[in-house]
């Protein structure tokens, strides 16, 4: 059994949390609902996304069961206000101390940094926010790269890349083959965009 924690805020990017979660809980179908997989915010009040999405989370930051993957979603919320929320960082810090993953998305990473698990690691972030999260110091940031793993810390670039990184983490815990077949249930084939107006060659 595999538990999922995947934090929630306030203008959290609705993809980044989305992807992932979609993925994790295919893989659990897949697996007969062996894992489980909340959302956990610091109050139990509804939580308004980026872009209007509204969530409710399952658990507080006090109150929610043993994780064994602690995920966080980047968005505006991330850069703007959880980064300088020392409830939410010294909980990251606490929580990834007994994770056997500690993931982010997009500008999650952030939140890795000044919880600490991503210091002095390699990490991945949003292409618009690689330089800012350089400047921060004691972080490598890789460029060319959807995701990158470093120990036990995954992190992705944006949105989307969030869930070539989940397919990837429930591959490393249940296997390639399983991967394969969370990926077929979920339909995903990136193709480059508008690929059916392209003219067909003979």
């Amino acid at each position: 059994m595999t538990a999922y924690g995947l934090l929630v805020f306030d203008d959290v990017e609705e993809l980044d949390l989305v992807g992932p979660w979609e993925v994790f809980t295919a893989s659990s179908m897949i697996r007969g609902g062996a894992d489980t997989a909340v959302l956990v915010a610091e109050r139990p009040d509804p939580i308004r996304c980026g872009k209007g999405m509204r969530v409710l989370a399952d658990h507080t930051l006090d109150d929610h069961p043993p994780l064994d993957v602690l995920l966080v979603p980047g968005g505006r919320g991330t850069r703007e206000i959880e980064v300088r929320n020392p409830v939410v960082t010294d909980w990251i810090a606490r929580t990834a101390e007994h994770t056997f993953w500690v993931v982010s998305v997009c500008t999650g990473a952030f939140l890795l940094h000044a919880a600490g698990p991503a210091r002095g690691r390699r990490v991945a972030t949003h292409w618009r926010h690689e330089d800012d999260l350089e400047a921060q110091g004691e972080v490598t940031v890789v460029r060319d790269a959807r995701y990158v793993v470093d120990g036990n810390v995954l992190t992705s670039q944006g949105v989307s890349a969030g869930i070539d990184s989940a397919l990837w983490l429930v591959g490393r815990l249940h296997g390639r083959e399983h991967a394969r077949a969370v990926r077929r249930y979920l339909q995903y084939e990136p193709a480059p965009p508008y690929l059916a107006d392209e003219p067909h060659t003979t």
